[in-house]
């Protein structure tokens, strides 16, 4: 079996989450996936180790490139036990996943204060910040809260390109607050898209009771 995934002209970390969800589902057989540059490569190579694979990258032309991973590769928590099977393995990661009670991280907050992300390159920033966003919404565990302030508050009014991702949290379970203020002096009051505005004692509260804080 051979499992092609065409992620050709996907922005990061897009290659890497579409790659991991195949590589969760098969548990014999290859997977090749295409990409068109050379960093998307070295993120999927990396993701190898994560599975306990040996991927193979192969330069197919000048903007396409091929990551190959052998799904029987992967290695088994036991395999001297009998019965213990790749697949078995696998499903008793899902078990174990859902198991879980609640899939967040209790406590931690993601603190967003401006729509790009980095500094030089806005526009380049702005691609980086949708980046960011979109993979918090893949990961196992999620945050418990993500606050928005000043810049970052017009990631959550209408015409953002992260709304739906955002939205994407809050139906996870993760609580989206913009900061009230902030949105006024946008002139984005009424045009709050997701989550709950809140104010600076909130905020404040958050983060001092917060287990751990990310700044992106």
């Amino acid at each position: 079996m051979k499992k092609i995934v065409d992620a050709k002209g996907l922005p990061c970390p897009q290659p890497v989450i579409k790659a991991k969800e195949v590589l969760k589902e098969m548990t014999e057989g290859t997977v090749e996936v295409l990409v068109d540059n050379e960093i998307a490569v070295q993120n999927l190579m990396k993701l190898g180790g994560y599975f306990g694979l040996k991927p193979v990258s192969e330069k197919l032309s000048e903007e396409e490139f091929r990551v190959s991973y052998d799904v029987a590769e992967r290695k088994v928590a036991d395999p001297q036990k009998e019965g213990n099977t790749a697949n078995e393995a696998a499903e008793a990661d899902v078990k174990a996943e859902a198991c879980i009670p609640d899939a967040r991280r209790k406590g931690q907050v993601v603190v967003i204060s401006s729509d790009c992300m980095g500094s030089g390159d806005d526009e380049l920033g702005r691609q980086l910040m949708k980046g960011f966003l979109y993979a918090q919404t893949q990961l196992d565990v999620l945050p418990d809260t993500v606050l928005l302030y000043n810049g970052g508050a017009k990631l959550s009014a209408e015409g953002s390109q992260s709304v739906e991702d955002l939205r994407s949290l809050e139906a996870q379970g993760v609580e989206i607050l913009t900061c009230g203020t902030c949105l006024n002096f946008y002139g984005l009051s009424e045009k709050l898209a997701v989550g709950n505005v809140t104010n600076m004692y909130d905020i404040a509260e958050k983060l001092s009771g917060a287990s751990s804080v990310i700044r992106p």
